[in-house]
């Protein structure tokens, strides 16, 4: 296990083909591949057991230092997995440190956490009246409706700004307060109509996210309508009993479909082979291997997910990135740590 740890360490040290970091106005070098009927795929070149060697020694020293060394720990695997993975023959990179994360636990730990905790505690603590228990309630139920959202841009915000390809930053640009909007209208109507606006709210989220989000100076783009998946949802609604739930990994695999197929990068569009019964497969049997092994397969697991993804994607038509430049956005780990708290994640990685 050291002697897999050391490689991948190595290999970490080593980096992408090109620096991870660019003055302004740095033009990357054009990709040998730019006919309009190309297709690329991205490649993952780790493995499960270089990431077991980094997933015990992470914790064996977050066990010797109480904890603390968690963040540090969060770290090496984001690194070792983007750096793993490949586009056009240059690697990704991954700039957090575990001190950002750490520092942006804490923020969110005294800014959200203990004043959520204490309306929680001390209602109860003091035997305060119903009304003010009942108020104070309503008021945390809409704490964490906004919550949720804030942490959700926080940290795609922040993990973006940390990964870099051929030298560029990633960057997410998305205002709090739109977002806010989008979760909180979403949230409720997708209850008021009994799950039903459950599609167009998930496209919405999606649209914001990719829109918003950078690679350099240039932007992603998304064309998707939620009303086109609003079919696909009530059939596996419909479909969810007799199919004991299957149902669900057909409905998600269409979803990746169409998100996938609705994303763009300048002239280059993105296509998704996934089906239900693949993805179905690994789920279930990711979740099966987990706790037959107690917790041990998670590098197993992650790096079998991680390459499924892959696998199913293809990027399709010319890749012209000469003249993206660099236009790396200022982050802050608040977010990342709040969404620690909040489990808030939802796919923003």
């Amino acid at each position: 296990m050291v002697a897999l740890y050391r490689a991948s360490l190595e290999k970490l040290r080593r980096g992408p083909s090109t620096p991870t970091a660019a003055p302004s106005g740095f033009r990357p070098p054009s990709p040998p591949l730019a006919s309009g009927t190309a297709s690329r795929r991205l490649a993952f070149h780790g493995s499960a057991g270089g990431l077991f060697g980094i997933h015990i020694v992470n914790a064996l020293c977050t066990l010797l230092t109480l904890g603390l060394y968690f963040f540090w720990g969060k770290v090496r695997v984001r690194a070792y997995l983007l750096g793993e993975t490949e586009l056009e023959a240059d690697r990704f990179a991954y700039h957090g440190t575990g001190r950002e994360l750490l520092i942006g636990f804490a923020k969110g730990v005294a800014v959200f956490f203990i004043p959520v905790a204490l309306m929680s505690i001390l209602p109860q603590l003091y035997g305060a009246p119903a009304p003010v228990t009942s108020a104070l309630a309503t008021l945390l139920w809409i704490t964490g409706l906004l919550l949720v959202p804030i942490a959700m841009v926080g940290a795609r915000r922040y993990r973006l700004s940390r990964t870099s390809w051929r030298g560029v930053r990633f960057s997410f640009r998305g205002r709090v307060r739109e977002f806010v909007g989008i979760f909180v209208v979403g949230t409720i109507l997708t209850s008021l109509t009994l799950g039903i606006y459950y599609p167009i709210f998930a496209t919405q989220r999606q649209a914001f996210m990719i829109a918003h989000s950078y690679f350099g100076s240039r932007a992603f783009g998304f064309d998707g309508r939620g009303r086109d998946l609003l079919g696909p949802f009530l059939t596996m609604i419909l479909l969810f009993v007799p199919t004991l739930g299957l149902s669900w990994f057909w409905f998600s695999a269409r979803r990746q479909r169409y998100f996938t197929e609705h994303t763009r990068f300048g002239t280059t569009t993105f296509r998704s082979a996934v089906t239900g019964g693949r993805l179905a497969w690994l789920q279930i049997s990711n979740v099966v291997a987990l706790v037959l092994t107690v917790g041990l397969a998670w590098p197993w697991t992650v790096v079998r997910a991680l390459r499924f993804q892959l696998r199913y994607v293809r990027l399709e038509g010319p890749l012209d990135v000469a003249d993206v430049q660099q236009d790396a956005q200022a982050a802050t780990a608040t977010g990342e740590g709040l969404a620690g708290l909040l489990d808030a994640d939802f796919g923003v990685s």
